[in-house]
């Protein structure tokens, strides 16, 4: 990666800028519908579908967002789009995540870092499956999970500002955030031919092989 954290705040700051009231209008409206989905009884269950569809929206917004274009209510919802492929994300992704977890809670961290930004990937490739943007994800974050590790944990002080607040500073602070992630992924996903690990191969043809999972 060639730029540095402080590098990557200052683009989200810029980026951000003039833009928090519809930011923080996007999140509200996220917000608001996964909490009522959440609180119907039976209906409830597809509460982490539904935000796995939604993370493919937020992603679309953010990518576009480092792009100089102007954040747009509608594209939160542009995951429904490819509907299935986001809903069969989330469910992939927390099932590896989840095994991964049950050896030890590090690899799962681990695992959850490489599949970060294949909502990211299906967002800007709506053509690919679900299981190509998680290899895909697992390739970019392969030699920067580090990177990401100790760049979520530089926001810890403007999270807790988030919690001293009730959430108030949330509104500036969420938007940061996620601009800083989607020009994370803007850097890292430059890296093309990096091979990925034994274990990430032997992993790939595991998916391969279980057309089921």
């Amino acid at each position: 990666m060639t730029v540095t954290r402080i590098e990557l705040k200052n683009k989200a700051k810029e980026q951000i800028r003039g833009n928090i009231g519809i930011l923080f209008l996007i999140n509200l409206i996220f917000v608001l519908i996964y909490v009522v989905v959440s609180l119907i009884p039976f209906v409830n269950i597809i509460s982490g579908l539904l935000y796995s569809v939604f993370a493919v929206g937020l992603a679309t917004i953010y990518i576009a967002l480092t792009r100089g274009e102007r954040p747009e209510v509608a594209d939160l919802f542009k995951g429904f789009h490819i509907f299935g492929k986001a809903a069969w994300l989330g469910i992939i992704t927390g099932f590896f995540v989840m095994l991964w977890t049950l050896l030890l809670v590090i690899p799962g961290i681990i695992k959850a870092i490489s599949y970060a930004f294949a909502p990211y990937i299906l967002a800007e490739n709506p053509e690919l499956t679900a299981r190509e943007a998680l290899r895909e994800s697992k390739r970019i974050t392969y030699g920067h999970k580090m990177d990401f590790f100790i760049l979520g944990w530089s926001f810890f002080w403007w999270e807790l500002l988030a919690v001293i607040t009730l959430g108030l500073a949330g509104i500036y602070v969420a938007p940061y955030i996620q601009a800083t992630i989607a020009n994370f992924y803007n850097e890292i996903k430059g890296d093309n031919g990096i091979p990925l690990p034994t274990i990430e191969v032997l992993e790939s043809g595991i998916q391969e092989n279980n057309e089921t999972i």
